[in-house]
């Protein structure tokens, strides 16, 4: 027979949306203070909105420490079809990125955060676009889920139903949010869903209203019963900050889109308005018991609650100890309820707090491979008065007896090696299978997680004065950082040998074999064995197979294969194999603001053997954010020199064919407005300067051409919209490679955002698109004529494009890259 501890584990791990009870670091005297008055709280609130950064942070805040709700946001997407600020993680690993960020962001807000199956396929106009491509039932689906799980009393929704809401996402999430009000509660739908959850009606459903579409909204508001007006910007002196202090930190996490916040303080009102539920009177809670009342058996809980509140002493908190457990003891003897694991993981973070407990589960390293042996260790130290005994430590559903006494302020150092299973939990579990518009997730009761349940943790039995109860840690590695400090990162399981190929993509414009580097990782001691690459017929590899040897945990070795492409035009997949077995690819996501992430994915490459010719040899490119680009020209042959302020300053620029300003540049390169002079020069004496997409909004300088142009929030969505030529005869599209319709065939995502709309009448349009049931746009790609040489804006989103090894892409962009002023095109 199991354990009580690892059942209570193994219950928690079943119901996935309640947070486990883990050891964090101790709460201050305010906070402790804070979480008994919540602890004492049984209410909900869930924020339903569509992307990573759409959640209101303040009303977040508000709702989790003023109102003491138990507060989630579900997020739809994951934002993977958002742009990257910081790094070129694009589509999924950019889900990866800002599903991290989400969680950053709750852990200072107080929420909780969930998702549904979504895939951000990037920016909608319709919702009928939007649930067309995500499979509406699907999602509807996960958004009942949602509501069944987490049973909140109150919902309320980002955006309006209507067109104000800016994106067809935005839309669709207040309609699937209304619909799954209802729904939630109605037994015939989704029933397959009643084996996890039961049914669930919410009270009442709002829309968080805003002046940003409503410019009418505080005179609306005023005497009207439906809308009620809430001060999110009010100071909590127990956390010693304003909810619209601490939402501007939370919101600051939305660090890959630009999302840093100013702390406003003073009042800062939001606007709610009912859409479904019952009529309130003067709160939007009016008449929901947020008491123990509402579980059978809790009125004595309450009672022992109120009794710990009255005696915390915050210079003392291990005082109040002995309540707190007998609080624990009476919940974990109650029923199975939605609450009860909510509470169980609350007090026991309030023990833990008041006795100053510090635990962690840590590895020697931060990975290891299936069936070996890993070196961990429980760290543990008591800093209370308090009689503690460490009784049990159970890690992967083994129970080993300790029987240890945690004396006060004495670090105490339990080794326990085990043996890990396989790598199955280390990648994101929603990208473990292809997916196109929604995500393959076949576990229903894996839906909504942000992130994978993780299996490798230790479950450590306390008696405390006589009373057992039970904390978890997740198994980690720890190092010092000589700038950082302290940092952790999560422990992963890994394949004994991954492998990683240099490019994504290879462009093959001739017959001429390419260089493909494979680079083979060892994630144990003493690997060997052999690589080969697995291509179509036609295409030729040598050597066919080469060995690889290797004795050093983490240590590579790089393995050079010569690839002649087929005779004939062609996109082909290239896939690396291990053994002949297809390998997988370890990709590590670091930055400082999110834990380090894991995906493990094919190890691959697109092969695209395309016909374009190229003109000039050398181009400068300045850095933008998140800019593949500069590797997709090197493909094509170019040579590529990275320019910073002081070469566009003081470098010889005309050595450069053309010069290259990446995405959102003149957004994120302050120095911009300082390099003016030296790039117009340049044009004027013969130099081709490409300026790629920049966003209207936070512009370094508005001098960016030799002419006047405005860039506008214009885009066109539909991958497969018609791209018509303005002049056909315009050199751009003739030389060195003669564009056709064609050549906008198997585009991905988009065919471009943020095209200029007005432009001085030196400019020259070059493509006409557009979305269905909208008007032509002409503003994708301007070219003007400065002295001897060109400057080019274009808002064709280059920068997905070229990383897909989209063919017409690489082409178009040749073209650009050659143009010259007509009169110098032979």
């Amino acid at each position: 027979m199991k354990h009580p501890i690892i059942i209570f584990c193994l219950a928690i791990t079943f119901l996935g949306f309640i947070p486990k009870v883990i050891a964090q670091d101790p709460l201050t005297a305010g906070e402790i203070k804070l979480a008994l008055n919540k602890l004492n709280t049984l209410g909900s609130v869930l924020y339903l909105a569509a992307h990573p950064d759409d959640e209101n942070t303040r009303l977040i805040a508000y709702m989790a420490n003023e109102k003491l709700m138990r507060t989630g946001y579900l997020s739809l997407t994951r934002g993977d079809g958002g742009q990257n600020l910081i790094g070129t993680e694009q589509g999924g690993l950019m889900g990866v990125v800002r599903t991290q960020e989400l969680l950053e962001a709750r852990k200072i807000d107080g929420g909780e955060q969930f998702f549904t199956r979504a895939v951000d396929f990037g920016y909608s106009k319709t919702p009928e676009e939007t649930f067309a491509k995500w499979d509406k039932q699907k999602v509807l689906a996960d958004v009942v889920y949602t509501i069944r799980k987490f049973r909140p009393d109150v919902i309320i929704t980002r955006f309006p139903k209507t067109a104000y809401a800016g994106h067809g996402h935005h839309t669709a999430s207040a309609i699937l949010a209304e619909e799954a009000f209802d729904l939630a509660a109605d037994s015939t739908a989704f029933p397959e869903q009643l084996i996890y959850v039961d049914v669930w009606q919410p009270k009442r459903l709002f829309l968080n209203a805003s002046t940003w579409w409503d410019k009418d909204l505080p005179e609306k508001a005023k005497d009207n019963p439906d809308y009620i007006m809430v001060d999110v910007g009010a100071y909590n002196p127990l956390l010693g900050k304003a909810y619209s202090e601490i939402a501007a930190e939370s919101r600051t996490m939305h660090k890959s889109q630009g999302f840093g916040a100013a702390k406003v303080r003073g009042v800062q009102d939001e606007y709610l308005v009912l859409q479904k539920g019952e009529k309130f009177e003067d709160d939007v809670f009016d008449g929901i018991d947020f008491s123990w009342n509402r579980i059978e058996g809790g009125k004595e809980i309450s009672a022992l609650i109120q009794e710990a509140t009255t005696s915390f002493d915050a210079e003392h908190p291990e005082k109040i100890i002995p309540i707190l457990l007998k609080v624990f003891t009476k919940i974990n003897a109650l029923p199975y309820s939605s609450w009860k694991y909510v509470k169980l993981a609350e007090v026991s973070r309030l023990i833990s707090s008041c006795m100053g407990l510090h635990a962690e589960f840590i590895a020697d390293n931060f990975s290891a491979t299936p069936e070996t042996s890993v070196n961990g260790v429980v760290n543990i130290v008591n800093r209370s008065n308090l009689k503690v005994e460490l009784t049990n430590i159970g890690i992967m559903e083994k129970d080993s007896a300790i029987n240890l006494e945690l004396p006060k302020n004495e670090m105490q150092n339990i080794n326990l090696p085990f043996v890990c299973k396989s790598e199955a939990n280390t990648n994101p579990y929603w990208l473990n299978k292809p997916y196109e518009g929604i995500f393959d997730v076949a576990q229903q009761d894996m839906i909504g997680l942000p992130q994978n349940l993780n299996k490798l943790y230790a479950a450590i039995m306390l008696e405390v004065e006589g009373t057992f109860f039970y904390i978890t840690q997740p198994l980690q590695y720890k190092w010092t950082d000589r700038v950082k400090g302290e940092i952790y990162r999560p422990f992963v399981v890994l394949p004994k040998i991954t492998a990683a190929v240099t490019e994504n993509v290879y462009v093959f414009s001739t017959n001429t074999p390419k260089k493909v580097v494979v680079t083979v990782k060892s994630h144990e001691k003493n690997s060997n064995g052999n690589v080969s690459l697995a291509l179509p017929k036609g295409w030729k590899v040598s050597p066919e197979v080469t060995e690889f040897s290797i004795t050093e945990k983490n240590q590579e070795q790089q393995l050079a294969f010569m690839i002649t492409p087929s005779t004939t035009a062609s996109e082909v997949e290239m896939k690396v194999l291990i053994n002949d077995i297809p390998a997988k690819e370890a990709i590590f996501i670091e930055y400082d603001h999110i834990k380090i992430q894991t995906v493990l994915k094919e190890a691959r490459a697109k092969m695209v053997c395309l016909d374009v010719k190229t003109n000039g040899q050398k181009i400068g490119y300045i850095m933008g954010a998140g800019d593949e680009v500069p590797n997709a020209l090197e493909q094509l042959g170019y040579q590529v020199v990275l320019l910073d302020e002081d070469k566009l300053k003081n470098g010889n620029l005309s050595q450069f064919d053309a010069i290259i300003c990446g995405i959102r540049a003149y957004n994120t390169n302050k120095y911009m407005s300082n390099v003016y002079t030296p790039i117009m020069d340049y044009i004027k004496d013969g130099g081709n300067y490409i300026v790629q997409y920049n966003v209207s909004r936070g512009l370094v300088t508005d001098e960016i051409g030799p002419y006047k142009f405005n860039i506008s929030k214009d885009r066109v969505t539909e991958e497969d919209a018609m791209v018509t030529f303005v002049d056909a005869k315009h050199p751009m599209l003739n030389y060195p490679n003669k564009l056709t319709a064609a050549d906008f065939d198997g585009w991905v995502q988009e065919r471009g955002l943020y095209f200029a709309d007005e432009w001085d009448e030196q400019f020259q349009p070059i493509l006409m698109m557009n979305d269905k049931r909208e008007t032509s746009k002409k503003g994708s790609v301007l070219v003007a004529h400065y002295g001897k040489g060109s400057f080019i804006y274009t808002g064709v989103s280059f920068f997905r494009e070229l990383p897909a090894g989209v063919s017409g892409a690489f082409r178009l962009f040749a073209n650009m890259v050659s143009y010259k002023q007509v009169e110098s095109i032979k």
